[in-house]
């Protein structure tokens, strides 16, 4: 597989995250909610890296299964078990592909009432976009390749690599 970014690029782009959120809720708390299974590895780094008293919980939705397309809806598996009302969240989610997943999840906590509310995503794939959605935080922007490693995965596979590659063939 052909490596996109390597481990030293998302490295270096989850501490810029870290310090920009640490920045940005001086004094604060955060609440960060990760989105299982793929952005796990992304919020374990990213904890580490902001320098602010910080508790996380997870969140798990449905819509892509094993298909490298999206099904177009998005269901909700587990929902997060924290109060949000009057708390910083921030979202953190692996991809910001067609913007389907982070609409849902963002209208979701947006109705337990937290004080503030950023969306922290380590990749955004801006030309697959289907509504209008952006995330506060963004480690790179890619081109529209399917991706895998470092929590991403393709039907399961994959999520263990510490680079993030571009899965070219489906028999690999």
């Amino acid at each position: 597989m052909e490596v996109l970014l390597s481990r030293d690029e998302i490295a270096d782009a989850v501490g810029r995250i870290g310090q920009q959120i640490s920045q940005d809720f001086t004094g604060e708390s955060v609440v960060l909610i990760g989105v299982l299974k793929g952005a796990c590895l992304f919020l374990a780094d990213l904890a580490r890296q902001i320098e602010l008293d910080a508790t996380f919980d997870f969140i798990a939705v449905r819509s892509y299964g094993t298909k490298k397309q999206t099904a177009g809806e998005v269901q909700l598996i587990k929902d997060v078990i924290t109060p949000l009302r009057d708390m910083n969240v921030v979202l953190v989610e692996d991809i910001l592909d067609t913007g389907l997943t982070l609409t849902f999840l963002r209208k979701h906590l947006l109705a337990h009432q937290p004080r503030a509310f950023k969306i922290a995503a380590l990749l955004d794939k801006p030309s697959r976009r289907m509504v209008a959605v952006q995330a506060d935080y963004v480690g790179f922007q890619i081109p529209d390749k399917f991706v895998v490693g470092y929590g991403l995965d393709y039907a399961e596979r994959y999520r263990n690599l510490p680079d993030i590659c571009v899965l070219q063939n489906l028999a690999e």
